[in-house]
């Protein structure tokens, strides 16, 4: 029964860092990378569908990106879409494939971006300790069930601090290595 809620605690905490490096990918940098437009979603015969799903993106330049939409008629929709995301990008079309350019960043906006990697940090190491409190919350009722004794409470308490800790210090890499990225140290 420990098992189980160690188990359930580490796949709880391994999917908080992962969401945390697909959130921190999305994050802009100054190069162009397709992950820039992966919580774009288009409306597709009245279902949001992720952009990725409808066109193929590339980076042919670093500081270029290209859309290529399985379905040309698609294009000014996704293009619209581009426009009004939070991104700040100014996409164009031929008719055929959206080129979109990717501006250098401004050091002002750069240190908000920080602050945003920051913030998407902060969120997920808040989620990886909930996790730790649900999962030590279930170990001490176990213990006041009587179906574990102390010492083996206290020892599943450790590993679960373990996971923990294990968890935010991959955040923290993440973190620190997008930051390092956008204000290019």
């Amino acid at each position: 029964m420990i098992k189980d809620v160690l188990t359930h605690a580490r796949t709880r905490m391994d999917a908080a860092v992962e969401d945390c490096r697909r959130k921190l990918a999305a994050v802009r940098t100054g190069r162009a990378s397709p992950s820039l437009l992966d919580q774009i979603t288009i409306e597709y015969y009245g279902t949001p569908m992720p952009l990725t799903q409808l066109a193929q993106v590339h980076a042919p330049e670093p500081t270029l990106l290209t859309v290529q939409p399985y379905d040309p008629s698609l294009l000014s929709v996704i293009e619209r879409a581009i426009l009004t995301s939070d991104l700040g990008l100014t996409p164009s079309n031929d008719g055929r494939i959206i080129r979109i350019p990717i501006p250098p960043l401004t050091e002002e906006r750069r240190r908000q971006l920080a602050k945003v990697v920051g913030e998407i940090a902060e969120d997920h190491r808040t989620a990886v300790r909930n996790i730790r409190r649900d999962a030590n919350e279930r170990l001490k009722k176990m213990c006041k069930d009587k179906l574990i004794s102390e010492d083996d409470e206290r020892r599943a308490l450790e590993e679960v601090q373990k996971l923990t800790d294990a968890a935010i210090e991959r955040i923290n890499e993440l973190a620190k290595k997008k930051e390092e990225e956008l204000l290019g140290r």
